[in-house]
């Protein structure tokens, strides 16, 4: 079992994560590595560069590290994990060559073929020829996607053809797509790169505004359990999409350990997947964490070093967990910084973009300011916690979504 834990990166997720490894009785202590003044309050932070894979690898090696758990994407295509690997410390972040499910749309779409995986009709463009051709072959709404990176602002879906144009202009490889219709999953699997173990499905709202309107970002909300879903959903997914994902990363020799993240739209047509991502989502992370009885160090653990068949399945609380995010006055375009920032010392809040002025306040350092959760035995009582806490926290010009989970809390209602 993992006694000192090191979670690298500095957003709302490794705040979440730096948390609920706080609460397992089985982890002595926690560091961050560079944190926020969030994972301040649950572990020690380090300002060592999340994207350098030798200074991080040296900090582990420093701390005599049993975990080090790489939380943005960015890093890990870096190679960070690997280059911890090396240093002969468990880490629980995929490889560089395996991240590249999270670093090039390309990459996955070709292993979803190989592995048998439904997904949209998808087209690599290279030349603004070949967008324009996928453009009209798929029609409206188009679905344009930067194939590489882009901090959660690397796709755009809309109906302006002349926009759609825009942004992949934007992107020296693009990605056009079908568009799937049907609500959204977020699925969340632990894998060691043979066994996988998955979380309860969450869903989380892209869009800026009220009524999923305006320009995507990178998450303004989230909640779980989703009373509307399938039976046998995470079933379903486990064997259609997460488990055949594994096994063909296995077999070409890049086995994926870490969390792999499946966004799934419910079709008309069925399952298909959305986009994958190489680590734990945000906002999803946060109400996801909250409601997870399990241990978090123990399991990362038993991914991180090939053990996972031999733990038990994930426990959960009952109830509910709603996330709703304060973001900062202008975003996702260009949202303003250095505001100061009151209320935010409630427990369910998760700093993002935060930091402290020179005189120790508390004040915005980024689009996506906090994330706020709250909990409940339904999903309505769970809204109406995270609400209350909302109106609480004072940002000038900070903003959020009212409607997050509420056609869902009035669905659990009616059941």
């Amino acid at each position: 079992m993992a006694q000192t834990v090191l979670v690298i990166g500095s957003g709302g997720r490794e705040h979440a994560l730096a948390w609920a490894l706080s609460k397992d009785p089985g982890v002595g202590a926690v560091h961050i590595a560079p944190g926020n003044p969030g994972t301040a309050t649950v572990g020690t932070n380090h300002g060592v560069d999340p994207m350098s894979p030798a200074a991080v690898a040296a900090l582990a090696t420093e701390l005599a590290a049993d975990l080090v758990v790489v939380g943005p994407e960015a890093p890990l295509v870096a190679g960070v994990a690997d280059a911890v690997r090396a240093a002969g410390i468990p880490v629980f972040g995929p490889s560089a060559e395996a991240a590249q499910l999270e670093g090039s749309k390309a990459f996955a779409k070709m292993i979803m073929e190989a592995a048998g995986v439904p997904t949209a009709a998808a087209r690599l463009c290279i030349s603004m020829d070949e967008v324009v051709a996928a453009l009209d072959e798929f029609g409206a709404p188009y679905v344009v996607k930067d194939d590489g990176l882009a901090a959660g602002k690397g796709v755009i879906v809309t109906t302006d053809r002349d926009a759609a144009i825009r942004h992949a202009a934007g992107c020296s490889r693009v990605v056009i797509e079908e568009y799937l219709d049907g609500p959204e999953v977020s699925l969340f699997a632990l894998s060691d790169g043979t066994t996988v173990l998955p979380f309860e499905p969450a869903q989380d709202f892209k869009r800026v505004g009220d009524n999923d309107e305006g320009p995507n970002t990178g998450g303004m909300g989230a909640y779980t359990p989703l009373p509307w879903a399938p039976a046998g959903l995470t079933a379903d997914v486990v064997t259609r999409v997460i488990q055949p994902t594994i096994d063909e990363m296995r077999r070409r020799g890049t086995p994926f350990v870490g969390l792999l993240y499946a966004g799934l739209a419910l079709t008309a047509r069925g399952l298909k997947v959305v986009e994958f991502n190489a680590r734990f989502g945000d906002p999803e992370t946060q109400p996801l964490l909250t409601r997870l009885k399990t241990p978090l160090g123990g399991v990362l653990y038993a991914a991180a070093t090939g053990t996972l068949a031999e733990h038990p399945p994930l426990q959960w609380g009952s109830g509910a967990a709603v996330g709703v995010v304060v973001a900062a006055q202008g975003y996702p375009e260009s949202p303003r910084k250095g505001d100061p920032i009151s209320g935010a010392d409630q427990d369910g809040v998760f700093h993002a973009g935060t930091a402290l002025d020179e005189a120790g306040r508390l004040v915005s350092a980024g689009g996506r300011v906090l994330t706020v959760v709250g909990t409940g035995d339904t999903l309505a009582q769970a809204r109406a916690a995270a609400y209350d806490k909302v109106a609480r926290i004072d940002l000038p010009g900070g903003f959020s979504r009212h409607d997050i989970a509420q056609k869902a809390a009035e669905i659990q209602e009616n059941q």
